[in-house]
């Protein structure tokens, strides 16, 4: 029996993972360790608590806690370590930046040092498409594992120094680490501050929609089901070093997410509505994934209209896990300052570190 540590595993893709690797790998641990911030919900993990008994374990711990990630990974011979703990809202950060670079970075680097210190078999690191920057609306070109590291906002730079941090601990320490880079994902138990479900759960209570004035900026849409996929390929059978691009190639601009929505739910398309552009709002993200493909074997299983379908009427039949959620968003959409109004927000303090077994 293998125990895999899943930090951040109360959170959208995390749950989705432990969910998933529980599912499929009948004799092994999964140990959760997780700061429970704003945007996580261990009510997303109560079935599987229940089903999966002493398989599954949960550590309310913070990654920038070298002494606590340490004692958890000796205490419960942790195998495998896959890091998604992160903040990861990119409107967010531009209010406040520190906490990105605190936990997405400063929180990194312990957790690795943690990991070389007990001596683990490996270490994944979860990361994103942005920290390539964006691509043009006009060209068919896409990011391959080496692209430049081209970061536009604090979200993105955070997470492009973590990647280049764990490239180091590869490389200077002999930390035994791959690095996945992934496009948006979309499915059940992600937080109602991102844009599927905050379109759904807006749409539902009547709400407008607030789409940005530049709506044709596209992403690729991956289902979170796939990328639990790919990451478990990754963690099975990708060579210590790498990075992998982990993408669908389906691209779909935030209009089109809208109108979908609508749509699936019998709305009027009027509830749409525009605001403002946030500063450095990036205009497309693609990734060439077939690296993945070739050398894994990974390819999505889920085709987009339905995963979408399924995924809107997920939210839209389970209202009592996002109602509790709303009063915890804290980023208003419907509007972007200036950047000396911006300056002039308040500010909230970088949590301390902290932890309980």
């Amino acid at each position: 029996m293998s125990t895999i540590l899943v930090t951040g595993g109360a959170g959208f893709i995390g749950s989705n993972f432990v969910r998933h690797w529980l599912s499929h790998h009948a004799g092994d641990q999964v140990v959760n360790y997780d700061l429970l911030t704003y945007a996580a919900n261990p009510a997303s993990l109560d079935d599987v608590a229940e089903r999966a008994g002493g398989r599954y374990v949960f550590v309310h711990g913070d990654v920038r806690d070298y002494d606590l990630a340490l004692a958890t990974i000796r205490g419960h011979s942790v195998d495998v370590v896959v890091n998604f703990a992160a903040e990861s809202h990119n409107s967010r950060a531009v209010i406040h930046p520190q906490a990105f670079f605190e936990t997405n970075v400063v929180g990194t680097v312990q957790l690795m040092r943690a990991a070389l210190e007990a001596g683990v078999s490996r270490f994944h690191h979860v990361s994103t498409c942005e920290v390539y920057g964006d691509l043009p609306l006009d060209t068919d070109d896409a990011f391959t594992e080496s692209s430049p590291l081209v970061p536009k906002t604090p979200y993105n730079a955070s997470k492009a120094a973590a990647d280049l941090a764990v490239k180091a601990f590869a490389e200077t320490y002999g930390l035994p680490a791959t690095i996945s880079n992934c496009a948006n994902n979309y499915g059940p138990y992600q937080f109602p501050e991102k844009v599927i479900p905050h379109f759904v759960v807006s749409a539902l209570t009547g709400k407008p929609l607030t789409l940005y004035r530049s709506s044709r900026n596209r992403r690729e849409w991956l289902h979170v089901d796939d990328h639990c996929r790919a990451i478990e390929a990754i963690v099975e059978q990708g060579i210590l070093g790498e990075t992998y691009n982990v993408g669908s190639g389906i691209e779909v601009d935030i209009e089109g997410i809208a109108d979908r929505i609508l749509e699936t739910l019998g709305e009027d398309p009027a509830l749409k509505s525009y605001v403002p552009d946030r500063p450095g709002h990036d205009r497309r993200y693609l990734l060439d994934a077939s690296k993945i493909r070739t050398e894994l074997g990974w390819q999505p299983r889920i085709d987009f209209e339905d995963g979408f379908r399924d995924t809107v009427h997920w939210y839209r039949d389970n209202g009592d896990w996002w109602q509790p959620l709303l009063n915890r968003v804290d980023v208003d959409e419907t509007q972007w300052l200036d950047h000396a109004a911006l300056e002039s927000m308040p500010k909230s303090p970088v949590p301390q570190a902290r932890g309980i077994a």
